[in-house]
C-alpha cells in the first residue's frame, strides 16, 4: 500500500490554519468553521491510526492512538490548570471521570451494541479483559476515592507526600500494563483466531497489503498534527461550551465531559469501527486501554504541574461520581467476563452512561 495524496492529508493541515485564524480574529463565522474542522480532523486522526496501526499490528497499533491523545489531552488539562489558576482545581478529575464514564460505558456499550448487532455474538480475549480491568480499578479506586478518605488533609485534596506517591503508583501501573501488554504476555491482546468470518467482505480489510514505510511514517506525522488540532480547536471552542453551559444553568462539571468528550472523538470512531467489522478485541484494546491512559499518565503530569506552580488540586469524587464509578467497574467485569459478548452487555453499558450524562446535567 503507497501513500497517495486526499483529504485525510489536506484536513490537518488546514485544520491548524483554521486554528490560526480563529485565534487571530475569532468571530461567529471562524468558529463555525472551526467546529467543521475539528469533525474533519477527527476523522483524519482515525485513518492515519489505521493505518498505523495496520503497519506496526497489535497491540502496538491500539496503544500508538490512546497514548497520543492522552498526552495531547494532558497537555490541554495543563494549560487550563495554568492559565485558570486554583478555580480549575477540579478539573483534572472532572475531566479524568468523564474520560473513565464515556470510554467503559459509551464507547464499549455502542461497540458491543453495534458489534452484537451486525454479528450476533463476538469474541475477545478474557485474560487481555481481566487485567486491563484490574488495573483500571486499582488506579480509579487509588487516584479518585481514595483521597476522600485521607486523614493528613481533609479531602477531596492530597497532601503533598500522598500526590507524589499517588502520581508515582499511577505511573507505576501503566508502564507495567504496557509492558505486559506489549511484551511479556502480547498475546493476550491479540484478536482471538479466527477474529473474522472469511465469508464476510469485512474480512479483506484485515489482508489488505501493509503500508510501506514511507506510508506509515507519513501517517504517524499526520496523525499527531491532526491531534494536535482537535485539542487545540477543542480548546478554542471551550470558552463557547463553558458559555451555554452556565447559559442552561449546567454544573461547571458539565465542561470536563465536553473536554473529554471531543478529544476521545478519534478513540471512540476507531473503536465502532473496528467493532463494525468484527474485531472487537481492537475495540477493547482502544477503549480500556485509552481509559488506564487516561489516569495512568495525567494524574502524574497534573501531580508535576501541581507541586511546580504550588496550585492544589481536587481529586476525590463526590458520593454521587462514586456509586456510578464502583456500579461502572462492577458491570465491566461481569460483562467483559466470559470472553464473549452480545447486544445485551452494549445496552446495560448504554443505559449507565445515558445516567451519567443525565446525571451530569441534572445533578
Amino acid at each position: 500500500m503507497k501513500f497517495k495524496l486526499d483529504w485525510t492529508c489536506i484536513a490537518p493541515f488546514a485544520a491548524l490554519v483554521i486554528l490560526g485564524l480563529t485565534f487571530a480574529m475569532p468571530n461567529g463565522f471562524l468558529l463555525v468553521l472551526a467546529a467543521i474542522a475539528l469533525a474533519a480532523a477527527v476523522f483524519a486522526a482515525v485513518h492515519h491510526a489505521e493505518v498505523v496501526a495496520h503497519r506496526v499490528g497489535e497491540p502496538f497499533g491500539t496503544l500508538v492512538l490512546a497514548i497520543a491523545v492522552t498526552v495531547i489531552e494532558v497537555a490541554l488539562i495543563v494549560s487550563v490548570m495554568v492559565s485558570g489558576g486554583p478555580e480549575k482545581a477540579a478539573l483534572p478529575r472532572d475531566t479524568v471521570f468523564a474520560a473513565i464514564m464515556i470510554v467503559c460505558n459509551g464507547i464499549v456499550g455502542i461497540c458491543l451494541l453495534v458489534g452484537g448487532m451486525r454479528h450476533h455474538e463476538q469474541n475477545f480475549q478474557l485474560q487481555g479483559a481481566s487485567a486491563t480491568l484490574a488495573i483500571l480499578c486499582a488506579l480509579s479506586v487509588l487516584t479518585m476515592v481514595l483521597p476522600n478518605f485521607t486523614s493528613t488533609v481533609i479531602g477531596p485534596g492530597l497532601s503533598t507526600s500522598q500526590l507524589v506517591f499517588v502520581g508515582v503508583t499511577s505511573l507505576v501501573l501503566y508502564v507495567v500494563f504496557v509492558f505486559v501488554q506489549t511484551v511479556r504476555h502480547r498475546d493476550y491482546f491479540l484478536p482471538p483466531v479466527p477474529a473474522l468470518d472469511p465469508n464476510r467482505a469485512e474480512s479483506d480489510d484485515v489482508h489488505a497489503p501493509l503500508p510501506t514505510d514511507g506510508y506509515a511514517w507519513a501517517s504517524g506525522g499526520l496523525l499527531l498534527l491532526s491531534l494536535i488540532s482537535v485539542v487545540g480547536l477543542a480548546k478554542l471552542l471551550s470558552p463557547a461550551v463553558e458559555a451555554g453551559v452556565a447559559s442552561a444553568g449546567a454544573p461547571e462539571a458539565v465542561v470536563g465531559v465536553v473536554i473529554a468528550a471531543l478529544v476521545l472523538l478519534p478513540e471512540g470512531v476507531a473503536a465502532l469501527r473496528a467493532a463494525r467489522l468484527n474485531r472487537l478485541q481492537t475495540s477493547l484494546n482502544l477503549a480500556l486501554g485509552s481509559a488506564l491512559a487516561s489516569i495512568g499518565l495525567t494524574i502524574p503530569a497534573v501531580a508535576v504541574v501541581s507541586l511546580a506552580i504550588s496550585q492544589p488540586i481536587a481529586l476525590g469524587l463526590g458520593p454521587k461520581e462514586i456509586v456510578l464509578l464502583a456500579l461502572t467497574l462492577i458491570v465491566s467485569v461481569l460483562t467483559l467476563g466470559t470472553g464473549r459478548s452480545t447486544v445485551l452487555q452494549g445496552v446495560v453499558h448504554l443505559v449507565i452512561f445515558a445516567t451519567f450524562l443525565f446525571l451530569s446535567v441534572v445533578p
